[in-house]
């Protein structure tokens, strides 16, 4: 059965965007849920993602997380490259994709192209999409920063869509005019 021996958790936190929650396990964050119209809302889509998480404190590597992501989403960039992952079940792609995208720093964009270039794959523009569409891990694997061809918004699958995505990057005051820059 599909996480047995997995123990899962979650905590809640405030954010300049509202009620966001973090799940984790041993290994490290396994999904961090944005903001929904409402707190029960985004419960529900943390409940349908992992349903077997309960609420418990914070571990100090979990707090970090938090305090680094509360940070950033209050315009004071933070560095979470180092905030470890738990890639269990994401597909090798998929991880390829995210480490990349965890080396677009913030304030930077670049376009699923330039991305799939990165890993070596021209010509995979759409696959890189569908994976950061995937994308468990919002912001810490910033997704937002990834731009359709000609700096255009593209998509993006958290709560708010695209008026999320914008909104993250207006708040590390990425530009959204000319060319998009690349890590």
């Amino acid at each position: 059965m599909p996480g047995m021996g997995r123990r899962t958790q979650h905590a809640w936190f405030e954010t300049p965007l509202g009620d966001c929650a973090i799940v984790w396990g041993e290994a490290g964050v396994r999904g961090l849920m944005l903001p929904g119209a409402d707190r029960a809302r985004t419960l529900a889509s943390l409940r349908r993602r992992h349903p077997d998480s309960s609420e418990a404190a914070p571990t100090p590597a979990i707090a970090a997380a938090i305090a680094a992501l509360r940070s950033l989403l209050a315009g004071r960039p933070q560095p979470l490259d180092d905030i470890a992952l738990d890639m269990a079940g994401v597909p090798e792609f998929h991880q390829r994709v995210y480490d990349a995208a965890r080396r677009i720093g913030p304030g930077h964009t670049c376009t699923y192209g330039e991305l799939a270039e990165v890993l070596g794959e021209p010509g995979a523009a759409r696959a890189v999409g569908q994976a950061l569409g995937a994308n468990p891990f919002a912001i810490i694997v910033p997704c937002h920063r990834v731009l359709a061809a000609g700096g255009a918004s593209g998509g993006f699958s958290a709560p708010g869509g695209v008026a999320t995505k914008l909104k993250l990057l207006e708040i590390e005051r990425a530009r959204f005019g000319g060319q998009p820059q690349l890590f």
